[in-house]
């Protein structure tokens, strides 16, 4: 294991950088890249997500939001003169038709450190959940185990998760339509046990851009054939409730994204905030 050096805050990140990219030669696709750029070092200098000597360990599932993270971040690191460390992780999961060669040679080409770990939580996922159910819960439990004992064994301070804007304001709205809870993904999460901390570089950014983006760099997208493979999905309808809505009023994805982090407790109904039956005037 390698040792983390003690950190020091990571203030260095710029929000609008300007980048060469000698296979992106559109103003249009130049801009695109510096919009998420801006975002991400937006997100990052806003909960302090990266500071230097940090070891991030980066999820790559081989899906556009994790490509797409770690292009960005490795960008990122290279104008701040590699003040953290990045390797990018990726869990072989044993689906059907699993090809990486594509990944791998990426990866190679970009001179990025990383990792391919196999292990069959799709056979497991598979057993236990029947056809009509969604397999994401299982699934994602199954993944998180592993990616957490990695990063602990290897020494990696932080795990940087593909999430983006849309992913947080979409799990909000399930959350409070299906579970009756009103909680959503963090930009930055201390776990339970205390051993490590995740972080959402894509929080600001809009899934639309990162679909443009893909689509400028040509990404060799590994397709997921466990909650990939399901099409009526609770998210997807929520997704679509959203856009639908923002037809109406472009704010709303952004609003509901605010709304997360502009909590008013005393207008909510918690009895663990408020002592409802004794409430007196002082």
């Amino acid at each position: 294991m390698i040792p983390i050096q003690p950190l020091t805050p990571f203030n260095t990140i710029p929000t609008s950088p300007t980048v060469d990219i000698p296979d992106i030669n559109s103003k249009k696709s130049d801009r695109l890249q510096k919009k998420l750029l801006h975002y991400m070092g937006k997100a990052i200098a806003d909960y302090n997500m990266i500071q230097t000597g940090d070891r991030v360990m980066v999820c790559l599932s081989g899906g556009k939001d994790s490509f797409t993270m770690l292009d960005l971040l490795t960008n990122l690191r290279n104008k701040t003169n590699n003040k953290f460390e990045i390797l990018s992780f990726t869990l072989d999961q044993a689906q059907p038709g699993w090809q990486d060669d594509k990944l791998r040679a990426w990866l190679e080409n970009k001179k990025i450190p990383y990792v391919i770990l196999n292990r069959d939580t799709y056979s497991i996922v598979k057993e236990k959940i029947p056809e009509n159910k969604t397999y994401c819960s299982l699934c994602s439990r199954l993944r998180r185990g592993i990616i957490y004992k990695y990063a602990k064994d290897h020494g990696f301070n932080k795990i940087a998760l593909g999430h983006h804007r849309d992913d947080l304001i979409e799990s909000l709205l399930l959350s409070i339509m299906y579970n009756g809870e009103i909680k959503s993904m963090p930009p930055k999460l201390l776990t339970d046990d205390k051993q490590h901390i995740v972080i959402r570089p894509l929080t600001y950014c809009q899934e639309k851009d990162i679909v443009q983006y893909q689509k400028i760099k040509q990404y060799p997208i590994i397709p997921c054939n466990l909650c990939g493979s399901q099409k009526n999905l609770a998210r997807n309808k929520v997704k679509k409730l959203i856009n639908t809505l923002a037809q109406e009023n472009p704010k709303i994805p952004s609003n509901i994204l605010h709304a997360i982090g502009n909590i008013k407790p005393s207008q909510l109904m918690d009895h663990s905030l408020w002592d409802f039956k004794n409430l007196k005037i002082e």
